[in-house]
């Protein structure tokens, strides 16, 4: 079983990123993904998935670091390195990978919604 919020590593080319995964109840549900090179500790990408209308966040019947919404898309575990890497991905192509010292939160339901969304069909 592993250790709630221990780092684990998730080298991209020659670049090592630490990620953990998180669940608070205070206030409100969410649940949260943090990011940080491991060269640069300091400097940390918190994605942040609140509950709300047509949001689910870890919890029953879900499993620890499962998100889905309501509508169209996938139930996604945070604690999976692939899952993970997805939202390192779409995080550094819209510019929020973080360069300052600090704890950087950001709404991580826009990310979801770009990871999640059926691929269209493929054409002949």
């Amino acid at each position: 079983m592993r250790r709630d919020r221990v780092p684990r590593r998730l080298t991209v080319g020659s670049e090592v990123w630490l990620w953990t995964v998180g669940h608070r109840h205070s206030p409100g549900c969410l649940t949260f993904l943090t990011l940080r090179r491991a060269a640069d500790r300091h400097a940390q990408l918190r994605l942040v998935f609140r509950d709300g209308p047509g949001r689910i966040v870890s919890g029953y019947p879900f499993g620890a670091g499962d998100i889905a919404s309501t509508g169209p898309g996938a139930v996604l575990n945070l604690n999976e390195p692939g899952v993970a890497r997805r939202f390192l991905d779409e995080a550094a192509a819209r510019g929020l990978l973080p360069t300052a010292h600090g704890i950087r939160d950001e709404d991580g339901w826009p990310l979801y919604d770009a990871l999640a969304a059926p691929s269209p069909p493929a054409t002949a």
